[in-house]
């Protein structure tokens, strides 16, 4: 099969020659290692024989988000006003809005040496900014997707995988206006309010989901936000209510035009589990194990794996710093589990990946692990 064949069938529940490794961001995120900006982390050598092993031998899954183009009727500028520096060798960016007589303020670092972006302030700070946040009319939110980039990205790799539509869903979007603590707070103490922040904001995902799903069908979307609505954030009374209700949606919009839906939820899915059933996605990830989870991947594969393709279970941590004779053991482990008995699918896969600048011998070798002893099973 190809590796493209692979990971098609497999979504489809029929019959793989051997379980798809993936390797998550690497082989995921559009990146270019000859790039010299120093805020590129993938132009350290260290990065090139994890970058090679990623395309040459795992079951791709380009991770590509949607680009969004304004429209005539968009008026996000006249609201919104971004100021990016330099200081330190970091990059800030800040964000400025004022709307019903309030000025608020974001702002976000991304240092040279990891690849990611701290969320230094958040933009609503209290339920004063949340009601101000939601005099914004409408038209702030109006944009057309391009559907053009995914269709580039598919034509680029091939029969070696496929692309996979990355978004974010509304409870994802409401809970990063704030500070964890804030977000919390507010989820539980104001209800209605938060409602309304998430009626606000889930029409325009919905809509966008529904265009690009019918325009660009029968591809894989990751969607994205479920791990705020579980515990130890909220208790699982509050899912269905803020998670279901809004993003059971958007997984609908993408099946409808046989498109599939792997939902992307980190830590404890015990009691969620049900809830997420409700939505009929096709696929789950990363299924961490416990400590950070608390399922274990042979009873998710024995309860539901008839009905959902299992994407996990390594954690990411263990791939860092795992010495690789126990991290062969926890692939084994999650190789057997993941492929036992009934179900639809299995993909090998790490919860994350590395974002510093540097592939220690050690991490490689347990990336070279993951690819050996997949390729050696039979699905």
């Amino acid at each position: 099969m190809t590796r493209r064949e692979r990971l098609l069938a497999t979504l489809n529940g029929q019959p793989v020659d051997r379980p798809a490794v993936n390797f998550y961001e690497v082989g995921g995120f559009a990146v270019d290692p000859s790039d010299p900006d120093e805020a590129n982390v993938y132009n350290d050598p260290s990065w090139r024989p994890l970058l090679q092993l990623a395309e040459e031998h795992t079951d791709l899954i380009r991770m590509r988000k949607i680009k969004l183009k304004p429209t005539a009727q968009n008026r996000h500028e006249e609201f919104f006003h971004t100021h990016t520096y330099s200081q330190n060798k970091s990059r800030f960016m800040r964000t400025t809005l004022r709307v019903a007589g309030r000025t608020m303020t974001s702002l976000t670092r991304r240092d040279p040496e990891v690849d990611t972006l701290w969320h230094v302030e958040h933009l609503l700070k209290d339920l004063d900014d949340l009601k101000a946040y939601l005099e914004l009319p409408d038209e702030v939110w109006v944009d057309e997707p391009d559907i053009r980039p995914l269709a580039a990205a598919e034509r680029d790799v091939g029969d070696r995988g496929i692309v996979m539509v990355d978004s974010d869903d509304p409870l994802c979007a409401a809970a990063m206006l704030f500070r964890l603590e804030d977000y919390l707070l507010l989820a539980f103490q104001e209800p209605i309010w938060f409602h309304r922040l998430l009626d606000k904001l889930a029409p325009h995902y919905h809509a966008r989901t529904q265009q690009v799903a019918r325009e660009f069908p029968g591809r894989l979307w990751r969607i994205y936000g479920a791990e705020f609505a579980t515990e130890p954030y909220l208790p699982p009374r509050l899912f269905d209510e803020y998670l279901v209700r809004y993003t059971g949606p958007m997984v609908a919009a993408v099946k409808q035009y046989g498109g599939y839906v792997r939902l992307h939820c980190h830590g404890r899915l015990a009691a969620v589990l049900p809830s997420i059933m409700k939505m009929q996605p096709t696929a789950i990830d990363p299924i961490e194990p416990p400590p950070q989870g608390d399922v274990q991947l042979a009873d998710v594969r024995r309860r539901y794996g008839r009905n959902l393709v299992l994407f996990g279970n390594l954690e990411a941590r263990d791939l860092e710093y795992l010495a690789p004779p126990d991290f062969e053991r926890v692939v084994a482990r999650a190789l057997r589990e993941g492929t036992s008995g009934e179900g639809k699918g299995f993909v090998l896969m790490p919860s994350a990946s590395p974002y510093g600048r540097t592939i220690t011998a050690q991490t490689l070798a347990n990336y070279e692990t993951m690819v050996r002893l997949a390729h050696a099973s039979s699905a």
